[in-house]
């Protein structure tokens, strides 16, 4: 189960942009093991700048598999951003939920966001990060 943030979204829906990432997406859409989270389609589609952009995003989104935020997932976030806090880091609470949706879902969080390596190095969260290659190209 591979859950894409928006990090790499980003990369995936342009293009030309970043071919690897973009490449690495795609394969995992063609066998089905792509997850989101609402926060990730929120992310998404307020960026669009059409309507027609804004339908087109949210069918393909419709078709993910969507990992559930329950309560006990509201739950975990709180607790990892309180833990986080008391490492001295101060990680936006929208990556604080993406994460604690990974963690709980034993899910690998495809990612182009340096908050999520950080969060990786203090807690169980399993990461494919494309940080370093996307700061190389750029």
């Amino acid at each position: 189960m591979i859950l894409v943030d928006t990090s790499a979204w980003i990369f995936a829906l342009r293009k030309n942009l970043f071919i690897k990432l973009k490449s690495r997406i795609d394969h995992l859409l063609e066998i089905d093991n792509v997850f989101t989270l609402g926060m990730i389609r929120l992310e998404l589609l307020g960026g669009t700048k059409t309507k027609e952009e804004f339908d087109r995003l949210k069918n393909r989104l419709d078709a993910l598999y969507e990992i559930s935020t329950d309560a006990k997932l509201w739950s975990s976030a709180g607790q990892l951003a309180f833990d986080l806090q008391r490492k001295g880091l101060t990680i936006p609470y929208t990556d604080i939920l993406i994460a604690s949706a990974a963690i709980q879902s034993k899910a690998i969080l495809l990612h182009a966001d340096s908050h999520f390596d950080l969060i990786a190095e203090q807690t169980e969260l399993k990461v494919e990060s494309y940080v370093t290659q996307v700061q190389e190209e750029f």
